[in-house]
């Protein structure tokens, strides 16, 4: 289930698509699944139903998932899409600590310690 933090710095629409592309990632939705109708999750996850098409909006153009006229939203046939989300924002802020001068070792201790944490290679979401 997707959660959102009402209280952090993200913007709400951002936490939706991290947390849509999370379950894409973890096989918690696959390729062609549909995804709720935007009023629904709104309902659900207790947030206005333009800041649900918003995200959908933004996955869409991403190519994360698909629309279908008068059908809603799916996910599209791409899994990878979703994971190189995360694996482009890992990226783009481990350049980031380089560039402020955090070591190498620290960053590498760092993924290790989060795969570890659950005691396994995939950190828990083998497909």
């Amino acid at each position: 289930m997707i959660s959102i933090d009402m209280t952090g710095r993200a913007p709400i629409y951002e936490q939706l698509c991290r947390g849509i592309c999370g379950e894409i990632a973890k096989g918690m939705l696959r390729e062609h699944d549909r995804l709720p109708a935007a009023r629904v999750l709104a309902k659900d996850l207790g947030i206005n139903p333009n800041t649900v098409a918003k995200a959908y909006s933004m996955l869409e153009r991403d190519g994360i998932i698909y629309s279908v006229a008068g059908k809603g939203c799916f996910v599209a046939e791409h899994k990878g899409l979703a994971d190189r989300k995360f694996t482009d924002e890992f990226l783009l802020k481990a350049r980031e600590a380089r560039k402020a001068g955090v070591p190498k070792s620290t960053l590498l201790s760092i993924v290790e310690e989060i795969y570890n944490e659950d005691g396994s290679e995939t950190g828990g979401n083998d497909v």
